[in-house]
């Protein structure tokens, strides 16, 4: 019997690769939750380069690694990413450069625009997504107000949006855990 688990694509933010603590923890505690997760390095992290590839290049990649993830998987599989990689992976669905369509996008963090730069948005390709989406947001997230996301969300009628009281851009609140187990819950809970 093929294997129904979830499969989440889960890329990296801008500053740290699949590597750093938190992408481990947040796929380790997943995989606890039985969701299958595959993490991977972008070109520039992978060759050791501080500056972010261009669009077109960090697209390309994320495509192809879902193309090879998707070749394996006979279950539900989603596309998601830490910051910049659940952006990337917005754009990538919005270009329909993911095949088969993902069954969701997981935003852990979305960057809706720099700090202290609200008028940089990066939202226009978010309405051209047919998937489900799935936000998960700080309050203290300097990339997006809490009134700045409901608004969002208001505009995407196949989104949830879930808040982190006090959280901050990497979703978490004061001295707390990584990432909390209850929120990864309600992950697992999304992931039919």
């Amino acid at each position: 019997m093929p294997d129904q688990s979830p499969v989440l694509v889960l890329a990296h933010g801008a500053g740290a690769g699949s590597s750093h603590p938190w992408m481990r923890h947040v796929a380790a505690e997943l995989q606890a939750r039985g969701v299958r997760v595959v993490t991977f390095d972008f070109p520039y992290m992978a060759e050791g380069r501080k500056m972010p590839d261009r669009g077109p290049v960090l697209e390309a990649s994320f495509a192809a690694q879902w193309a090879k993830v998707a070749a394996t998987t006979t279950g539900p599989i989603y596309a998601g990413g830490k910051s910049m990689g659940g952006r990337i992976a917005s754009q990538v669905a919005a270009k329909g450069g993911f095949t088969p369509v993902p069954t969701g996008l997981v935003f852990f963090g979305y960057p809706l625009h720099p700090p202290g730069k609200p008028e940089m948005r990066r939202d226009r390709h978010l309405p051209d997504i047919s998937s489900p989406m799935l936000f998960l947001h700080g309050t203290k997230d300097p990339f997006g107000t809490r009134e700045e996301m409901r608004e969002l969300i208001d505009e995407l009628p196949t989104s949830t949006l879930t808040f982190v009281e006090g959280g901050n851009h990497s979703l978490v609140a004061g001295h707390s855990t990584p990432i909390s187990g209850e929120l990864l819950d309600q992950v697992r809970k999304w992931l039919k």
